[in-house]
């Protein structure tokens, strides 16, 4: 049986792991991910260690160019010390999950206090954010098979110290935003 569990609200990638996001009103999810999203990672130029948001947070508040040389010189700016833009192997640099979803309502569950130890309710920092039906929690959903446009997931856990459900593409398809959310 298939219900309607919510809508698409918002999409979000994010062309640079760690760096600020871009909205988007549609895109194509690839079993990598989202099309765009992670696919290049901040680089310490001098150590070549892969950066992240948690041991450099400003990153976050860097938005993406689409330039890999222009953020590259951003970033450095940001970070007071050299960084390059490395290409993402597999064509993603998402840890783990290729989607990573959430809702207004778990948004307004973190409001009133109910966050994971470690995340920021503030920047959740999903691809896709939901409008869901009254009374339901993504939370429930692991294990279970979602469509949304022309795309099927298959929600894999929901994170440890973040908002929200990870899931995997099973079925590349494109996504947008007012699309039904049918579990």
């Amino acid at each position: 049986m298939t219900t309607t569990a919510g809508r698409v609200a918002r999409i979000w990638i994010y062309p640079v792991k760690s760096m600020g996001g871009t909205s988007r009103d549609r895109v194509r999810l690839r079993p990598a991910g989202p099309e765009g999203d992670r696919v290049w990672s901040v680089v310490d130029a001098g150590t070549g260690e892969v950066l992240r948001g948690k041991h450099a947070p400003g990153l976050a508040g860097v938005l993406p160019t689409g330039d890999p040389d222009a953020d590259a010189r951003a970033v450095t700016e940001a970070l007071g010390r050299p960084v390059l833009l490395r290409a993402a192997g597999e064509g993603s640099a998402a840890d783990v999950a290729a989607v990573h979803l959430v809702s207004r309502q778990a948004i307004d569950r973190a409001a009133a206090g109910n966050v994971p130890e470690g995340c920021s309710a503030d920047d959740p920092r999903a691809n896709v954010l939901l409008d869901l039906a009254d009374g339901d929690d993504e939370r429930s959903w692991v294990g279970r098979t979602l469509r949304i446009g022309a795309a099927e997931l298959t929600v894999t856990r929901t994170p440890k110290h973040c908002l929200g459900i990870y899931a995997e593409v099973r079925r590349p398809g494109e996504i947008g935003v007012g699309d039904a959310v049918l579990l």
